[in-house]
């Protein structure tokens, strides 16, 4: 598989389609007579005239420099734009460090409540969120906008005197963030092809856990030098600065990200026509084209017919499921017995692990084409972190564990996002919903996953524990049920034989490359 494929990367840079194995690349050695089922007309796509005209170097070196101009156009900001949604989101982990459950006089199960229904609203806005980003077809309008309203829910939280008030704005603050992870995912596989998606997905994902490392620095900070200023606690001031730090960046942003690749200004007519063709040729059918193109009925029909939708649900349900620890992550580091500010600051070593070993995997994934194992191996190590966190009280040994947990869960889940738009490329309308259903699905188990680490069940949290390792155990059934899925469907299409989704005919680039699905 990776021979064919490997030379017509060489040949085209990185806008190629996957190769089937070895000698397949050849547009007359698919006998369509073999077809067990009548393939639709297919239609005929072209490369732009200048583009025929290029050379192989040629090319290679245009399309380098426009991927380089995206990269630094999209890239950065979305990660920093992540970085302050994970904040904004997570900081009640560090505020419950900082007195908020005092002053808020939270009783019993409030505060896991608080935590929990934050999802609620996350779940529930995701698909509708997506399918309305793909309908509009305005990234760099929506996203900021969004981004705005959860800033100023976020800082409004500050204001809350009850568990009533706090649990109200976690609500709403959930149905605006709901908005922007499934979105810049449906974003990302807008603008790059299938070979350069898991790599950026990593870049853009490092801003949850760079986020998680800061948010332990940034609390211990205020907590050690705000606590009372202005008469105001530590936690008041965390929630006022992150959320007017985030409003600042959403209205920079107005003015940075760009559109999709057809309606985007920024970029020449000639940069344009390569990376929408870049698109075409990857997966053989057009990207975004209009709104008009874009029917939400047709996205949601096509997304839950297809079982690949099912079964990368459970994949990535398990995954966020074993990973809801970090919600509590402080609170997790609190019973190594140290003190606030110093348990705060012991919380960003395991995150910035995570960075290293979460680029290192994604980069390797998108080198080799290989998805399965870059997804299941980091979860065993997931299994045996979660295991020594429950089996021991030792402070040691328990730390250890804790740097494991969050590089394990973490590092295949980068991964597992880039295998959903590698599985179901196209069409647009489809990728948006399958994203969001996916993703929304996933995060409901963060909704009762909160009260597993409820102060009872310090320090070993052996319930948490083990669910989290039955969790990464239906990950990776279900990453081999996928594995096992796409297999069949490679083979079918080795014998030319019609798949639905798949990139069938010899008159689009991708069918004449031998189009396969990652495994």
């Amino acid at each position: 598989m990776a021979t064919a494929y490997d030379n017509f990367e060489k040949g085209l840079g990185s806008g190629g389609a996957e190769s089937g194995s070895e000698g397949k690349g050849n547009e007359d050695q698919i006998d369509v007579s073999q077809n067990v089922s009548t393939a639709p007309p297919a239609k005929r796509f072209e490369a732009p005239e200048f583009i025929r005209n290029m050379t192989v170097e040629e090319r290679a070196r245009v399309e380098l420099k426009l991927r380089r101009k995206i990269d630094l156009r999209l890239m950065p900001m979305i990660v920093l734009m992540y970085i302050m949604n994970y904040l904004d989101r997570n900081n009640i982990a560090a505020a419950k460090l900082a007195g908020l459950p005092e002053d808020l006089k939270l009783k019993g199960v409030e505060f896991q409540t608080s935590v929990s229904i934050l999802f609620v609203g996350y779940v529930l806005m995701q698909v509708p969120s997506n399918l309305f980003l793909n309908k509009i077809g305005k990234p760099a309008v929506y996203l900021p906008v969004c981004m705005i309203g959860w800033g100023i829910i976020s800082g409004a939280t500050a204001a809350c005197q009850n568990a009533a008030g706090l649990i109200a704005c976690r609500f709403f603050l959930g149905f605006i963030e709901a908005a922007y992870f499934p979105g810049c995912l449906y974003y990302l596989s807008c603008w790059y092809t299938r070979k350069e998606l898991g790599f950026r997905t990593a870049i853009f994902y490092s801003g949850a856990l760079i986020s998680g490392a800061f948010s332990g620095l940034i609390a211990a900070g205020v907590k050690g030098n705000m606590d009372g200023s202005l008469h105001l606690r530590a936690w008041r001031w965390l929630f006022i600065i992150e959320g007017a730090i985030t409003v600042v960046i959403a209205f920079a942003a107005f003015g940075v990200l760009p559109n999709f690749p057809r309606t985007t200004t920024w970029l020449t007519d000639e940069e344009r026509q390569l990376a929408v063709w870049r698109l075409e040729e990857d997966v053989g059918e057009d990207d975004w084209v209009d709104s008009q193109d874009q029917s939400f009925k047709t996205g949601l029909k096509l997304a839950f017919s297809d079982i690949k939708t099912y079964v990368l649900m459970f994949l990535l349900f398990g995954i966020v499921a074993s990973g809801t620890v970090t919600n509590f992550f402080p609170t997790v580091v609190k019973t190594l017995g140290k003190g606030d500010v110093e348990t705060l600051l012991l919380t960003a070593p395991p995150y910035l692990l995570a960075v290293i070993t979460t680029f290192a995997n994604s980069w390797h994934a998108d080198r080799t084409g290989e998805r399965y194992f870059h997804i299941t191996l980091p979860l065993c190590v997931a299994i045996a972190a979660f295991i020594l966190a429950a089996a021991t009280t030792t402070t040691a040994p328990r730390y250890v564990a804790m740097m494991l947990m969050v590089p394990g869960v973490y590092s295949g889940y980068v991964v597992a996002l880039a295998w959903i738009s590698n599985s179901l490329p196209r069409p647009p309308a489809k990728r948006a919903a399958a994203l969001a259903f996916i993703n929304a699905i996933s995060n409901t188990s963060s909704i009762y996953a909160s009260y597993m680490y409820g102060s009872g069940a310090a320090p070993r949290y052996v319930v948490a524990m083990s669910v989290n390792c039955a969790m990464s155990a239906i990950a990776i059934i279900s990453a081999t049920i996928l594995r096992l899925i796409l297999v069949s469907l490679n083979k079918k299409l080795d014998q030319g034989i019609f798949v639905e989704g798949a990139i069938n005919s010899g008159t689009t680039e991708a069918g004449k490359k031998g189009f396969r699905f990652r495994i």
